[in-house]
């Protein structure tokens, strides 16, 4: 089966953002008063604000005017971090979105990122014009390990999901690339070779400079 297209989940694949969002999380804390461990973020790192709010205790579960408030703020503070310092693609990026654009291979963004965080980032990194099309955290009802996130964003290509690579850098998204029958490569940008392994994606990488439309190909 050809390869249609390529699916990357955003945060800890296109760009590292975990310290700017650590830090707009606790800028968030201390705003509301709350206590927030290290442990607690890194462990929620990746989800949906409609999961982490609740979870932390500063928001009802099903308050969704309160989780939209508190959610909205947080973002707004990682932004104001992101155009005040700028961010860089993660290594390897460029080159592959390059290598990918040559070969005519559509390309989408599927994440729990709002899409005012992936428009920003893709303004900063000038990264915009390599990606199709972006289904973001407004675009589902439903967060991974659910597919329903790269399933919109294979429906945007007009590609069958049997055909999409999804590269991954965290266990839920590699759950939600194989429930929604496609390919996946793990990168261990944020948690180690050992962690994602049991998750069972088609390959796994330390950088997307291993990678290139050839190795994608070989998939299948």
């Amino acid at each position: 089966m050809p390869l249609a297209a390529v699916l990357f989940d955003f945060d800890g694949v296109v760009i590292d953002s975990h310290e700017a969002h650590g830090r707009s999380w606790f800028a968030l804390a201390a705003e509301l008063g709350q206590e927030l461990s290290q442990e607690t973020f890194h462990s929620t790192f990746g989800q949906r604000n409609e999961s982490i709010l609740p979870f932390l205790g500063w928001a009802q579960e099903g308050d969704k005017e309160r989780i939209q408030l508190l959610g909205d703020r947080k973002e707004s503070l990682y932004r104001d971090i992101l155009k005040a310092e700028g961010i860089e693609p993660l290594p390897g990026v460029v080159a592959l979105l390059e290598d990918l654009k040559a070969n005519g291979i559509p390309c989408a963004i599927g994440t729990s990122t709002p899409r005012p965080n992936v428009e920003c980032v893709l303004e900063l990194t000038g990264l915009a014009a390599y990606f199709n099309d972006i289904a973001a955290s407004e675009d589902v009802s439903r967060g991974k390990p659910d597919p329903e996130v790269f399933l919109k964003a294979a429906a945007k290509l007009g590609a069958d999901p049997a055909s999409c690579v999804v590269i991954e850098d965290a266990q839920v998204g590699i759950r939600a690339a194989r429930a929604g029958g496609m390919k996946s490569i793990a990168v261990t940008t944020t948690h180690p070779a050992e962690a994602l392994a049991p998750e069972n994606p088609d390959r796994i990488v330390s950088s997307l400079e291993e990678i290139n439309v050839s190795y994608l190909r070989d998939l299948w």
